[in-house]
């Protein structure tokens, strides 16, 4: 009996001839690419330095795979690391669904009804499902495909089906998002901010883990994370969060999947939040 590459080589040899032979094998065997890096810059000299080789060490032990993201305006400082990787969005889809309301109420120069903030209040603060069901069918995929398209989320694709959950995300568009939430801009007035950043803020304690672990006193913290198990890629972990205090105004997305445990990809957020407040409390 010959092996599988040997009746590959010799029906190859038979076309091409028997120089076939070594690349073939060579073939078979492709180095490993390297993983992706973490990329920083920033304004504040040495500053890009100290996160991408911290963020870097945190995660080198880690399992599983890990988006990061982090824009600091006060330090025009920016990291990414697997920025458009795609990703279930569990529950971090939240935020998207309570910034559509809010926009196409704009759009008809109303205010929210007692029944809809309601249902938002409990969508952010206590992450319930059926509250997001109720306001994901309200609104329909048209309305969130053009609240995306205004937002310039190019990158994520709502889930199909009613299944929010499973709406495909990136580090990418959420950094837009938490952008778009923490700073003035053309497509959410600024009550409609203060409205969401004020949700965030009270999100119920058993939820405040993940991107505000290592925050340091004095700094707000406004937050929603996501956690999904499916049978690939594991646990579904995510934390979006906003900071702003001690002379810094930053925004911060880490998506993970992959995870054995709800807990590991807790853990593996919380170290990369970790360095990353105390670099910028320091800086």
């Amino acid at each position: 009996m010959t092996s599988g590459i040997s009746r590959r080589a010799r029906m190859l040899t038979v076309a091409v001839g028997t120089s076939v032979l070594v690349p073939l094998v060579a073939a078979a065997t492709p180095a490993a690419a390297a993983p992706p890096a973490v990329t920083c810059t920033s304004a504040k000299a040495g500053l890009a330095a100290k996160l991408t080789k911290d963020i870097t060490a945190a995660l080198a032990t880690r399992k599983g795979t890990v988006a990061v993201g982090l824009h600091d305006r006060s330090t025009n400082t920016t990291c990414t690391l697997r920025a458009g990787s795609a990703y279930d969005s569990a529950s971090v889809v939240k935020v998207t669904v309570l910034a559509t309301l809010l926009w196409d109420a704009k759009k008809t120069n109303r205010y929210l009804t007692d029944r809809e903030a309601g249902l938002a209040k409990a969508m952010i603060t206590k992450s319930d499902n059926a509250a997001t069901s109720t306001l994901w069918k309200q609104l329909g995929l048209t309305k969130i495909k053009n609240f995306l398209k205004a937002a310039g989320m190019t990158q994520t694709k709502p889930g199909a089906d009613g299944y929010w959950g499973l709406t495909q995300i990136t580090v990418t568009d959420e950094q837009k998002l938490l952008k778009l939430i923490t700073g003035k801009n053309a497509v959410l007035s600024d009550s409609s901010r203060a409205y969401i950043l004020k949700l965030m803020g009270q999100v119920v304690s058993s939820q405040r883990w993940g991107t505000p672990y290592g925050v340091p006193s004095g700094v707000t913290v406004a937050v929603k994370n996501g956690w999904l198990q499916r049978s690939s890629n594991g646990w579904r972990v995510h934390s979006v969060g906003a900071f702003k205090g001690g002379g810094h105004d930053y925004v911060m997305s880490v998506l993970t999947h992959g995870n054995s445990t709800m807990n590991y990809g807790i853990a593996t957020i919380q170290a990369v939040a970790k360095v990353i407040h105390r670099d910028l409390a320091a800086s």
